[in-house]
């Protein structure tokens, strides 16, 4: 009889093992409910992290009821961790879905470049279209935001890529919707109605390169804001 693969335990996500770090430092230095933690570019250094997965860890710990970001002022310990209870695994980390989007739909954009028929055009431009009237729906922006890139997956003509995208949209969970609502910045709001427009042109231009190089240049400025201090 065949023996069975062995099922290795899955490591920790990164954001859960900073997350630990710095309820540790809570505890050891002991950081009482209501204060204020050190700045995040201190924290960082303190725990050599990158300044992404130590954000990814404020908001495990802030669903977590451990601390609360505050806008413009901070991060303030909302209840000191419990020792023996562990970060929830909430999925991916944002920064985590960045990445593998970086990957794969600079890619997908250049096939779509490549393949996209006239209709997809169209589809695409009505996603365009509908993000820049929805844009102070922040509910019915996202929708057409999520509709533009299935859009450019649909151009490709390949039913599998349409599926990985629409996978990698559904990571998208508390962990992203908290990041947005604390670090989303109406200049990038911006920045990626012309972004989305660049791609567009690129794609009905059939200019793989420049859709290639637009749709990076997109997703690496959604990855800056979100990280930078």
């Amino acid at each position: 009889m065949q023996k069975k693969p062995e099922i290795l335990p899955q490591e920790p996500r990164l954001y859960r093992v900073v997350a630990e770090r710095i309820q540790q430092l809570i505890r050891e230095e002991g950081i009482a409910p209501g204060s204020r933690l050190p700045a995040e570019r201190e924290m960082a250094a303190k725990l050599s992290v990158s300044r992404a997965s130590l954000r990814e860890a404020l908001i495990a710990l802030e669903l977590g009821g451990v601390i609360e970001v505050r806008g413009g002022s901070g991060v303030y310990v909302s209840a000191l961790p419990e020792p023996d209870k562990g970060v929830a695994e909430v999925g991916p980390g944002p920064f985590e879905v960045l990445a593998a989007r970086s990957v794969i739909e600079v890619e997908i954009a250049g096939i779509a470049a490549r393949a996209a028929t006239p209709a997809a055009v169209d589809e695409i431009l009505r996603a365009v279209l509908e993000m820049e009237s929805s844009h102070s729906n922040k509910s019915s922006n996202e929708q057409a935001d999520r509709n533009f890139h299935l859009a450019i997956g649909r151009a490709t003509g390949n039913s599998a890529l349409v599926s990985t995208l629409d996978y990698l949209w559904n990571q998208r969970g508390t962990l992203w919707q908290r990041l947005k609502e604390h670090y989303q910045t109406e200049e990038l709001r911006q920045d990626t109605l012309k972004d989305h427009r660049r791609i567009l042109e690129a794609i009905a231009a059939h200019d793989p390169a420049a859709a290639r190089k637009a749709m990076r240049a997109h997703l690496e400025r959604v990855t800056r804001t979100f990280s930078r201090g």
